[in-house]
């Protein structure tokens, strides 16, 4: 079994796999302060609740966002599974062209993100690939496997918890989509805000993308806890993966494990 670590702003997921079989998902927040220890007695419970052992791991791969955790997730994996993760960055071979001024300034979760979608959805044509995550990131590839560009735009949970933070009388509230544009109360104004705003911003970004490909349809995958919600809103999403990040880890030790 293989275990795929992604390390993301607000969550750390974990996904096992049995050879193309998921057999277990796990989600956790994200903290600096939790020690290497912490983090592997919560994973093991978690492991152990889908009745998996750590011996039935034989290899891991990690992709992060956060280096700070870099470490403390590695030494986790050494101590608890006896092996030394994967790390995607920076001389791993992925099966994508990046047409980056700077390839090493695109992160490990859009590597992953993108060698997800191309696997599992490339048809020979463009797509775009949009992680609602603490960012909301755009991901434009081409039909042959190059990324040829990345848009970033806040995410929707940061963005609500600066609009609280920032102000006296803002609640904080759950993202839902309201029934009406043109609301009555303060909880339903915020979330027509949130929800249509980031809508109409998805739909928008996706129009300029299109225009300067030109093309008048592209396939839209979104992942990410956001995902669904904007869907509903949208015209422009062709599908909702929701593991598309840990499904591009497993091919991503795939293609590297044969080297290592």
């Amino acid at each position: 079994m293989i275990l795929c670590i992604d390390v993301g702003n607000t969550n750390i997921k974990y996904a096992v796999f049995d050879g193309d079989i998921l057999k277990a998902s796990f989600r956790v927040s994200s903290r600096h302060s939790r020690t290497a220890d912490e983090y592997g007695a919560t994973l093991l419970n978690l492991l152990a609740s889908k009745d998996i052992k750590t011996q039935d791991i034989k290899g891991i791969i990690m992709s992060s966002v956060i280096p700070s955790l870099n470490y403390t997730i590695s030494h986790m994996c050494e101590y608890f599974f006896g092996i030394s993760p994967m790390a995607v960055g920076a001389g791993i071979k992925t099966g994508l062209n990046v047409k980056a001024d700077n390839p090493k300034e695109v992160g490990a979760d859009i590597i992953a993100n993108c060698v997800g979608a191309f696997q599992k959805y490339g048809d020979g044509k463009p797509m775009i690939v949009i992680d609602f995550g603490t960012a909301t990131t755009f991901d434009v590839l081409t039909g042959s496997g190059e990324l040829i560009g990345v848009v970033i735009a806040p995410g929707m949970k940061s963005s609500l918890e600066s609009l609280v933070s920032n102000t006296a009388q803002l609640p904080m509230i759950e993202l839902q989509a309201p029934k009406t544009a043109i609301p009555k109360n303060t909880k339903t104004a915020m979330q027509a805000g949130i929800i249509f705003g980031f809508a109409g911003l998805v739909e928008n970004i996706v129009k300029k993308i299109k225009e300067q490909l030109g093309v008048e349809e592209i396939s839209v995958t979104a992942t990410g806890g956001m995902g669904e919600i904007i869907a509903k809103e949208v015209s422009c999403i062709t599908r909702i993966d929701r593991l598309l990040t840990l499904q591009g880890l497993k091919h991503l030790y795939e293609i590297n494990n044969e080297n290592r």
